[in-house]
């Protein structure tokens, strides 16, 4: 259970950080889905703080539990906003934030019986 447990926080962690450093550098790629999504460019360095400091709570939780279900339990509700931001603009590209959200939803489901 352990092992299953710090491999896929580790995974979403990786998985999350690495988007959070497209959106916090100005890539192309978090402006297009911005545009797609009818979300204000400005909200795009927003978003990747909120995606690195999930990332980094999730590492975090192995020091302070709580802290780290905490950051997986955002990260679900991050994913979900970003699921309902693809349909409600009609988007049927949707694998990449179901892989994210599956992702963090097995890291919070781990984290959750792991720790809890």
């Amino acid at each position: 259970m352990f092992a299953a447990y710090v491999t896929v926080t580790v995974l979403a962690s990786v998985f999350t950080g690495f988007a959070a450093v497209t959106y916090l550098i100005g890539h192309d790629y978090p402006k297009a889905q911005a545009d797609m999504k009818r979300v204000p460019r400005s909200w795009v360095p927003r978003l990747g703080v909120a995606l690195a400091a999930g990332s980094l709570g999730l590492l975090a939780g192995f020091a302070v539990p709580l802290l780290g279900t905490l950051a997986a339990a955002g990260l679900v509700l991050y994913f979900i906003g970003a699921l309902i931001a693809h349909l409600r603009v009609g988007s049927r590209q949707l694998v990449g934030p179901a892989v994210f959200f599956v992702t963090v939803v097995a890291a919070l489901t781990l984290n959750v019986l792991y720790r809890w």
